[in-house]
This record gives structure tokens, sequence and C-alpha cells, in this order.
């Protein structure tokens, strides 16, 4: 009886790669139709609440603060627009409320750091930080940011920019024209999303067949470090500044729930991605507007950090009163 020919090296890297490949893929289908659970229904009531100009009644909630970070009052209804609409909702208003060039960078400053806030926090409960935790976190963050940003630059908040709203109170118009461009705008989104998603999750099983991600944890273990990180969490890491929390959830939900994370590494990665994400496409869209790129990728970068160590050391202190006699009621709490 003749005995079976060995497969070669070739062949078994060839069923490694073609499996890899079909995992991925399965992964990403799956990440696909989970985010587009979120993604619809939280675009949808979105557009209608922009539609029917819903957010302009909301400002008044925003204006008694805006002095405190050196904006009008009239920039409280942009600052909610790209809260609820995100980035593209805050250029969209920029390009054509005049407001002067130090309060539009605030206003992008703040921006960066809070927008599209109930999708992204979403997609950060769904991989180990609390929805309200992020809702709170980031707000908090953009106040003080732009605050400083504020003072560093001796911007006053006067009166200058608009006096009003009426810009962007134009009557509303027909439900139907709204709704085919949700529509278009939501599919090519979905798309977009689709052929990130794809090509990124075949790359991470290849990668981990292939024991790849542990040489690119160890290249980036100096960068995590000096931004207050722990190395595992790399990929995750990668995939936020790069990619950011909307098209990257898929790849960020799937690691969090296939690999074990320490989880105060993981807080303070969701801290951390959660002011500083989507690092190269973001702050581009503002730079059409003319605003200068130094404030538009430092003070979030500078935020990031301040708030990965400063959990790192509140958490070495509560470990260090933990160990103290008398302390127990401080850590139980």
């Amino acid at each position: 009886m003749p005995h079976p020919v060995p497969r070669n090296s070739e062949s078994r890297m060839l069923e490694q790669v073609l499996a890899s490949v079909k995992t991925g893929l399965n992964k990403g289908w799956s990440g696909l139709i989970w985010l587009v659970k979120i993604l619809v229904p939280v675009s949808f009531a979105t557009a209608l609440i922009v539609h029917y100009q819903l957010l302009h009644h909301l400002d008044f909630l925003l204006q008694p603060m805006m002095t405190m970070i050196h904006l009008p009052a009239s920039a409280a209804v942009v600052l909610v627009l790209g809260i609820f609409t995100g980035i593209y909702g805050t250029v969209a208003a920029l390009s054509v409320i005049p407001f002067s060039m130090a309060h539009m960078t605030l206003i992008a400053v703040f921006t960066l750091i809070s927008h599209n806030l109930i999708q992204e926090s979403l997609v950060q409960a769904n991989s180990g930080l609390r929805f309200s935790t992020a809702v709170v976190f980031r707000l908090v963050m953009s106040f003080i940011v732009t605050m400083i940003c504020g003072w560093i630059m001796g911007v006053d908040a006067g009166n200058a920019g608009p006096t009003g709203v009426s810009v962007v109170q134009a009557a509303p118009g027909p439900l139907s024209v709204m709704l085919i461009d949700w529509t278009a705008g939501t599919a090519w989104l979905c798309l977009k999303i689709l052929c990130i998603i794809m090509p990124l999750m075949v790359v991470m099983e290849l990668a981990r067949t292939f024991h790849i991600i542990e040489a690119v944890t160890r290249m980036t273990a100096p960068v995590l470090r000096l931004l207050g990180l722990d190395k595992s969490c790399a990929l995750l890491w990668m995939t936020a500044a790069v990619f950011g929390l909307a098209y990257g959830a898929a790849v960020i939900v799937e690691e969090t729930k296939n690999n074990a994370h320490d989880p105060k590494a993981l807080t303070r990665l969701h801290l951390s991605i959660g002011v500083n994400h989507a690092m190269i496409e973001d702050p581009a869209l503002f730079l059409s507007l003319g605003l200068p790129a130094l404030w538009l990728w430092i003070p979030r970068l500078v935020a990031a950090m301040a708030a990965a160590w400063l959990h790192m050391g509140f958490s070495s202190a509560r470990r260090f009163y933990a160990a103290r006699p008398g302390h127990k009621k401080f850590c139980d709490y």
C-alpha cells in the first residue's frame, strides 16, 4: 500500500493563508452587521433631529458655559451639531457661519474630542468602557482642553462671530429629499466601512496566524509607554488612531471579545482613544478651512497622554493606600 505523499511547507502555508482569509472575512461580515445595527438607527434619528431643527432648541443648555471656553454664545449650536452629527456637520456649519479664525480653531478642538458621541460611545460600551463613562469623560475633556487652549491663545469670547444662529435655521426642506440624501449617505458610509473592515480583519487574522502581531507589539512598545498605555493594547490603539472608533469599531470589538486584556489597561486605552482617535482624517478635514495644524493635532495628543497617565497614577495610589492598615474601606469604596 503506497504511503501518502507528505505535504510540503508551501502547501501548509497556503492552507493557513486561505483559512485565515476565510476567518477574517467571516469576522468582518459579522462586525459589519453588528455596526450597521447601531449606525442606521442612530444616524436616522440624528438626521430627523437635524431636519426638524431640534438641535437649535438645545443650544441654550450650552450657552452659559460658552464664556468658560472662550467662545461666543452662538457657537453652542455648532458644538451641538458636532456632538450629534460628527466632524462633517461641524465643518459644514463653519463653512457658512462667519466665526473668527481663533473661535473656529477652538470649535475644532472641542469637536475633535466630542463628536458623533452616541455612536462612538456605543462602540466603547461594547469593548470595555461604560457608555455613560465614555460620554461624560469626552465632554469633560472637551471643555477642559478647549478652555486651556483658549487661555494659551489669549482668545476672548466677546461678541465676535455671528450674533445669532439664524444662518443655520433655514426652514426645513421636504422630508422626502432628506430621506433620499440620508439613504444615499448611509449606504455610501456602510460601503466605505465594508471596504475598510474586510481587508483589515483579513490582515489581522494573517498577522495572528504568522505571529506578526507580536513583532508589531514589540515595535510600538516605546510609543505606547510614552502614551501611558500597555503594550498588549497595541493593535487596538493603532486601529483607533488610524481608522477611528466608527470605522474601526468591528476590529476593536472583535479584539476585546476574543483576547483577554487587563481591565485597567483596557480602561486606560479607552480614555486615551476616546480623546484622540482618527488622527489622520478628522484633523485633515479642518485643514480645508485654513485652521492651523498645530492646534488640530497637539492638544488631543497631550490630553490623551495626560488622561492615561493620570489614570495610571490614580490606580497606583489606590493600590498603595490599600496596602496600608486602616485603608480597607477606602479601597473597597
